[in-house]
């Protein structure tokens, strides 16, 4: 793991910390305002500082408010509970009721302001928190800790006493997990296993549960926070204070909704520095489950498209179900880095492994046909009538023997091979059992990655339960759906850190000079006629058609002399929004007579219409070229973001787009084409020349500088279509639509 320092820093250490680690400086929390260069041309912070939390997690004095030990009050349990964890990380317990004198034999403070010292953290099993959170603020109590429900997860009622709530914490400096939170940061931890661990991040307790108990399986977990409503501390604060920590291998989120989206980003970016995975559930894929997750923490869950566009930007690795990120948690956290990327299947059955290799392949790993020189070796303890080019096919007997070994080491040892991946689809004592004790032993000799399927539904034979889960070496799955999403997980992770460059340290930081002309162009609230619109990009180097704006038939005649024939005549006014439905678009005009009848049809046509007119473009015809779409809107959760698709009517048939949330660069961009479903028709099909990616890359570059300097005055841009033409001969914006905040 990259980096162990941790806790607040001081704006000249945190300054010279950075400045070694080649970093850029960043903003701390709670009060320290951002230097200059810590912003963006909007003001927004580019850098997080990583929160305090080490005496959350292990205090020196712990106040339990409305502590019991009165039987069958449900206060009572807790407060044992947390007697218990509070003498297993050493800190003094010091319990708090009014009329109690003692508390499981300790001494009782009667309020908060008789507590005999300063507390670390403080957990509150009181109805309405508010006025001892103003007690424990006054205190200078540095954490605070709140059960209740009954807060923004309810409705608008909730939602304003959780705004209280915020902003008392926010004023005090303290800082507070939940409300609606729950007792699993004071769960009993095995102290017993090695290697490095998972730190665990839910909203919801109980989804949490399954990879806690991976302790049993022999999986170490360091820490969890139960982050509930986030009325303060948030998901975000928590990945950044588990990226620094030494002994955290990955990162297991349960995400119902983020605070904010640009927080988590921050963070994300850090853990991304380091290289420390994060595996995310993100809840809010369907509009039922969005619904259900704000109903329960209150939280927003965002737009999924651009959620999952964000994340894949930062590298968190988003899975679907608890099962997947618990075997892809394990994966990341223990698995060394691969020394290739390349998977061989290896099993006793030829079916079985073209099946696996079947699904492997479609899902994006590559498996390499071994060397001829590989092969003949195989073919030393493997009859020749089998198949060795990859998957292996051992036929069952060698596994039974020495050659089981041997085979195992001679994969292993090809300089292509990173992966060995065994799929056991069920037990057949003794060759089961020989098979994983070879797999096991020669996984404690390499650096590469050993991977067993073991696809019993039982579970309860000594070769898995002793044998395969008995070691740190072999990644042990019950799936192949699991294991193929694991492997590729951990393979994408690596090649994503290898190369990352934050995003953040080339986000602009002073307007250019395009924003100096734009500006007076935005009109708060309202629509920009298509002439503005394209005013607008023009002074974002953005190229649109030779046109002209007229008022007059005999005008409309001169500015197409002047375009040049053909021409295209558009009804140009601040509240049209689909022209060509209303008949305000006239293409392929090749006379005169020809472009005055338009023009008095298009004025006829919005007298009709009731629609007010600036006046009539007349354009330049492009015609030959790839329509696409290039657009910027403002997400609840994360700001500006960038769209490119197929244009013209295509990306409403097909919905083929890809997002991301500015800042973002070149090879961003370029990403973003290669996820199109259509990205073919760029490159040229049926006789058609490639189009110019690189014009359409610079467009998108440029469209997400707008939405970045104009984050306040711009509510929507939609270029829609601009004309990709063949490659050398740039893009055109061929219509705009510009609404203004």
């Amino acid at each position: 793991m990259l980096g162990s320092t941790h806790g607040t820093l001081t704006t000249d250490s945190r300054r010279a910390r950075v400045i070694a680690c080649g970093e850029q400086p960043g903003p701390a929390v709670h009060g320290r305002p951002a230097e200059v260069d810590d912003l963006d041309v909007s003001g927004r912070p580019l850098y997080s500082d990583v929160p305090d939390l080490d005496r959350f997690f292990r205090p020196e004095s712990v106040a339990v408010i409305g502590a019991s030990d009165a039987e069958g009050r449900p206060n009572t349990g807790v407060t044992r509970q947390l007697i218990a964890w509070s003498e297993r990380v050493g800190a003094r317990l010091h319990p708090v009721h009014p009329n109690r004198p003692s508390v499981f034999g300790i001494p009782c403070s009667p309020s908060v302001a008789d507590l005999p010292e300063q507390v670390d953290l403080a957990v509150l099993l009181v109805a309405d928190p508010l006025p001892v959170i103003e007690e424990l603020a006054e205190a200078k109590a540095k954490f605070a800790v709140v059960f209740a429900s009954g807060f923004a997860e309810t409705g608008e009622e909730g939602a304003a006493a959780q705004e209280r709530l915020a902003a008392v914490v926010e004023r005090s400096g303290m800082r507070l997990l939940g409300p609606n939170t729950n007792l699993n940061a004071f769960e009993r931890f095995r102290d017993d296993l090695d290697g490095d661990a998972i730190a665990l991040i839910t909203q919801s307790g109980h989804q949490g549960r399954p990879l806690f108990a991976l302790q049993e399986l022999g999986i170490r977990l360091s820490h969890w926070a139960p982050t509930g409503n986030e009325a303060d501390l948030e998901t975000a604060d928590f990945i950044s204070y588990f990226a620094e920590r030494p002994e955290v291998g990955a990162i297991a989120c349960y995400v119902e909704g983020l605070k904010d989206g640009r927080s988590f980003l921050l963070a994300a970016d850090r853990a991304a520095r380091r290289g420390v995975p994060v595996v995310a559930v993100k809840v809010g894929r369907t509009e039922t489950g969005a619904r259900t997750a704000a109903s329960h923490t209150g939280k927003l869950t965002g737009a999924d498209a651009v959620v999952d566009a964000a994340m894949r930007q930062y590298g968190v690795i988003r899975v679907d179900g608890l099962d997947e990120l618990q075997d892809t948690a394990t994966l990341l956290a223990r698995a060394k880095p691969p020394r290739a990327d390349g998977v061989a299947v290896y099993s006793i059955s030829g079916g079985t492994g073209a099946h696996f290799a079947d699904l492997a392949t479609e899902a994006g790993l590559r498996l390499p046909v071994l060397s001829q020189a590989k092969q003949a070796e195989l073919h030393q303890w493997i009859p020749e009538y089998l198949s060795v080019a990859n998957p292996v096919d051992n036929g069952g007997h060698p596994v039974g023997d020495w050659r089981g070994r041997k085979i195992i080491d001679a994969i292993l040892d090809d300089p292509e091979v990173g992966v060995l991946i065994c799929p056991v689809t069920g037990p057949f004592p003794p060759l089961s059992d020989r098979l994983v004790q070879d797999l096991v032993d020669a996984a404690e000799r390499t650096d590469k990655l050993v991977c067993v399927v073991w696809g019993s539904p039982v579970g309860t034979e000594p070769a898995y339960r002793e044998v395969l889960l008995g070691s740190s070496r072999v990644a042990t799955f019950r799936t192949v759906a699991n294991c193929i999403t694991a492997v590729r997980a951990y393979l994408d992770h690596h090649r994503f850190v290898t190369g990352y460059r934050s995003p953040f340290d080339r986000a602009p930081r002073t307007p250019s000079p395009s924003f100096r002309k734009a500006q007076p162009l935005m009109r708060p609230g309202q629509q920009l006629s298509e002439h503005a619109a394209k005013q607008l990009l023009r002074a974002y180097g953005i190229r649109v058609p030779r046109e002209q704006l007229v008022t007059s038939a005999a005008a409309a005649v001169r500015a197409a002399g002047l375009v040049g024939y053909p021409v295209v005549m558009k009804a140009s006014g601040a509240r049209i929004a689909h022209k060509t439905e209303l008949g305000l678009v006239k293409i392929g005009l090749t006379s005169a007579s020809q472009v005055r009848d338009a023009y008095r049809e298009l004025t006829d046509i919005a007298r009709y219409e009731d629609v007010s007119l600036d006046g009539v473009l007349v354009c330049q015809m492009v015609e030959r070229g790839v329509e696409m779409v290039v657009g910027a809107t403002h997400d609840e959760l994360f700001g500006p973001t960038v769209t490119v698709g197929l244009g013209g009517v295509l990306v409403e048939v097909l919905g083929d787009t890809a997002v991301r949330v500015p800042p973002f660069g070149e090879e961003q961009a370029r990403d973003m084409l290669a996820e199109l479903r259509g990205r073919a028709l760029l490159d040229g099909v049926r006789g058609r020349p490639p189009a110019d990616l690189d014009a359409l890359v610079e467009v998108v570059l440029r469209v997400q500088r707008m939405a970045l300097e104009l984050e306040d005055d711009l509510a929507e841009l939609d270029i829609n279509p601009l004309m990709v033409l063949p490659r050398g001969q740039g893009a055109v914006a061929l219509d705009a639509l510009v609404v203004c905040r």
